[in-house]
């Protein structure tokens, strides 16, 4: 820490020092209803360079219907005036630089009734908006994945690939970090696929994808972060609803969410039960050619999860200055899975079949997350804050599996079988510290510095036993995990603006201790207790933005970032996993982070009703973590290690369209190549050789929502996923479908009907192997899905005047991080 802080204060005064700019011209005026002489509230103005159709500064006008625009530079402009159901209004402004404070007094806008009808039947909310650091889509309204769960929406997000474990890459990199609000809040590698898979879809409002992100954010995950942002409605008075849904595999949900609002305090409460079943299955065909032998296996399952998913959260202004704010939230439910697996065995020039083995596994769990949030933020202006907050969160998963095996010796006629039971008790608790702080020094410069700490600890205890009392404990099987990691971090941004050129730079400074150990049989009845493997780091986190903006709505970006990926819990943990007797999986305590070095270039043009965006990408890894393969006697062992260092590069286009009125499309390309340099390592007497190599991938994803006659949306997403490597080996192509459909019978009610998976075409084809095996695994998750969802909203439907803090908090979200407001 001591190196810390010397480094931080420097940067936070140097930042001070360079802020001094002044301020610049001034527009304000009142926008009202042409016939009711009533302010209008929301109403949208524009200001639009001479020869131009792309704004370059605005804002939305007041509840008494008053506005003003700060930091115009002198020139000649189109000041537009719009807001929905209204006619547009122009006035043209010439600005010199003795104009100082323009007052255009009162526009009046008149009704468009026509406009008015067509957009109760027509207009969409759109999906996706662009900031200067991520992508923003919003969710809330996708019909596909209604009465499914997060999983089910992240498949849809462009860049996103969610495969049949409920792991999670963005642009072909499974190093990417999941928040949940901004924060960690409790997911991490050992348990994201279960939480995911588990909290419903109706509780999410939008996904932040951020490819690229600055300083202020944690460096872990090398591709990004992906935030999952939860709903919390803000209406006059109280807002709910209540749903209910089944799908086509016999599950069903319901929930019910209310939200109040008042002058002094704003509340919200939601609870969703959720009973869902999925089948799956698989096909694995292994060739051993130094021993001249092969292995086919087949296997079938079937998995059924309940859970009640509970959020309340309450916000208190003591002042118009002051925010006292407390948010809870809760996962309980329980779940079965069973597996059946046969495996047949023979000699490869024969083609025989010698010997049978056949694994059946019946198990059942109970997971429990406990989330406290709570903080205070005080407002100096509205732009100008600073906010604490702590996190405290608890996951528990209980495990409990048996499994029965039989082996047959097809040509003695001759059998056996065995069987185990095993308990695995999971326990993570974490607890995260944060300090922002935020300053918008004049209308070209912000600050932002701030500290966050992370304490995590985490155990998970695994008993194995041999007979059907379960007492006779296997003890070479038994394992107590201990995991546990403190971060401290400290940063520092300065955003600036000079003209059409834009800057960001930051620091972020990390120091991290991670501490781990592994109990066997005889450690933990009474022997000498395995000392800790401690490992300290420390590093430094730099990032750089740069943007320049052009005539006619273009827009050039350029960043660099520095990001790390951290071993996890399960990765260190030495624990062989028996779950399939043929692949055993254990972890490796000597894995160290991979660091990257990520660049962007991106280019944006944005017309009325079209919007195009190319991010060009570069990345290096050294240290990369790679999970690998390699096979004694007839069973195969996977195991993760440092392996070697990577190149990719990659070319995304984005394309959003609005065509007449009633369809919206949004399409992305992803273009990568791909370099994974070759390694040799031993482990357990074996040597493992991998070739370097490279491939050039692609992956193409489009959404088309479209209104249908008597007031149906529909929307349908298509996928496709070109043949990519992974160590050791490739993934094959694959292609997916899915549709929704949804009527709004009045203000109150509305079903929706989705197909998920329409063409049942969802599997990973995965080849690996090197000179001594060959491996071909497709496996096969879920199916083709048809579920009808009824909603019935009830309370004030009346849109309520953000607050100071809500205005705040949407400055920040749609600050470009120059010193700029985006409109």
């Amino acid at each position: 820490m001591k190196k810390i802080v010397p480094i931080f204060t420097l940067f936070v005064m140097l930042s001070i020092v360079a802020s001094a700019q002044t301020a610049k011209n001034v527009i304000q005026g009142f926008v009202y209803d042409a016939k009711e002489k009533s302010p209008i509230e929301f109403a949208s103005v524009a200001l639009i360079p001479e020869g131009s159709t792309t704004p370059v500064n605005g804002c939305n006008s007041e509840e008494n219907g008053s506005f003003i625009i700060t930091g115009v530079n002198p020139g000649k402009y189109t000041l537009q005036f719009s807001f929905i159901g209204y006619l547009t209004d122009t006035r043209k402004l010439n600005i010199t630089s003795a104009s100082g404070k323009l007052n255009v007094g009162k526009i009046s806008l008149k009704k468009d009734s026509k406009l008015l009808k067509e957009v109760v039947i027509s207009e969409q909310r759109s999906q996706m908006s662009f900031e200067i650091d991520k992508r923003v889509f919003t969710v809330d309204q996708s019909i596909a994945s209604t009465g499914g769960s997060v999983t089910d929406v992240l498949t849809d997000i462009p860049s996103v690939e969610v495969d049949n474990e409920g792991s999670v890459s963005l642009r072909g990199s499974e190093s990417v970090t999941v928040w949940i609000n901004g924060k960690s809040s409790g997911l991490t590698s050992d348990n994201q696929g279960d939480i995911l898979q588990q909290l419903p879809a109706e509780s999410i409002e939008k996904i932040e994808v951020i490819t690229n992100p600055s300083a202020k954010h944690s460096p872990e995950g090398t591709a990004g972060i992906i935030n999952i942002v939860l709903k919390r409605n803000r209406k006059a008075g109280h807002y709910g609803s209540v749903q209910a849904g089944a799908d086509s595999r016999g599950g069903y949900n319901a929930s019910g969410n209310i939200n109040y609002s008042s002058g002094k305090l704003d509340a919200y409460a939601s609870l969703n039960y959720r009973m869902h079943k999925r089948e799956n299955s698989g096909d694995t065909y292994t060739r051993y050619f130094d021993r001249d032998s092969y292995q086919l296996q087949t296997s079938e399952g079937e998995r059924e999860h309940n859970n009640l998913f509970g959020r309340a959260g309450l916000t208190w202004h003591p002042t118009k200055k002051d925010d006292v704010y407390v948010n809870l939230s809760g996962m309980f439910g329980g779940g079965e899975n069973n597996s059946t697996i046969v495996t047949n065995s023979g000699s490869l020039t024969a083609m025989d079949v010698t010997s049978r083995r056949t694994r059946m596994t019946n198990g059942e769990n109970e997971p429990r997350m406990y989330n406290f949030e709570g903080g205070y933020m005080h407002k100096f202006t509205d732009t100008h804050f600073i906010d604490l907050s702590v996190s405290h969160n608890i996951w528990k998963m209980q495990n409990e599996t048996s499994y029965e095996q039989t082996m047959e010796n097809l040509l003695s006629g001759t059998s056996y079988d065995t069987y185990q039971f095993q308990r695995n008790k999971m326990n993570n608790k974490s607890t995260e510290v944060k300090l922002d702080y935020e300053n918008k020094l004049s209308e070209n410069a912000r600050i932002e510095a701030g500290y966050s700490g992370r304490f995590s600890d985490e155990e998970s205890p695994v008993f194995t036993y041999t007979d059907l009392a379960h007492t006779a404990v296997d003890e070479q099987l038994f394992n107590r995990f201990i995991y546990k990691q403190d971060t401290h971090a400290m940063y520092g941004t300065y955003s600036g603006r000079i003209n059409k050129f834009g800057y960001q730079i930051g620091l972020r400074a990390e120091y991290w201790r991670t501490k781990t150990r592994s109990f066997d049989w005889a450690q933990e009845n009474g022997g000498t207790a395995p000392a800790y493997t401690e490992k300290d780091f420390f590093s430094l986190f730099p990032s750089l933005f740069l943007s320049y903006s052009m005539k006619g709505g273009h827009e050039l970006q350029v960043n660099y970032t520095r990001r790390l990926r951290r071993p996890w819990g399960g990765q260190l943990n030495s624990f062989r996993n028996i779950t399939d007797s043929t692949n055993i999986s254990f972890g490796n305590p000597d894995l160290t982070p991979e660091y990257s070095n990520a660049y962007e270039l991106n280019y944006i043009k944005n017309w009325k009703e079209h919007t195009l965006s190319l991010s060009g990408y570069y990345r290096t890894t050294e240290d990369v973590i790679e999970r690998i393969s390699y096979n004694s006697g007839n069973v195969v062992y996977t195991t993760s290690e440092n392996v070697a260092s990577s190149n990719s590069a990659g070319l995304e286009i984005i394309g959003k369209n609005r065509l007449w009125k009633k369809l919206d499309l949004t399409t992305t390309v992803n273009l990568f190549y791909y370099k994974l340099d070759g390694f040799k390592y031993t482990i357990n007497e074996q040597t493992i050789i991998g070739e370097s190599d490279e491939n050039f991938s692609w992956n193409a994803r489009m959404t088309a929502s479209y209104i249908l006659p008597w007031g149906i949306t529909m929307q349908a997403t298509g996928r496709y996923n070109a043949r990519r490597i992974v160590a050791q080996g490739h993934r094959k192509a694959n292609y997916m479908l899915d549709l929704g459909l949804r009527k709004s019978f009045d203000e109150h009610w509305s079903l929706s009907l989705s197909a998920r998976d329409l063409l049942d075409s969802r599997s990973w084809h995965t080849v690996t192997g090197d000179e001594n095996f060959r491996r071909d695994s497709e496996n096969r998750h879920g199916g083709r899905t048809i579920s009808a969802t009824l909603t019935y909203s009830f309370g004030n439907m009346k849109a309520k005047r953000p607050t100071k803090k809500q205005k705040q908090s949407e400055n920040m979200n749609n600050y470009n991080g120059y010193g700029e407001e985006m409109e």
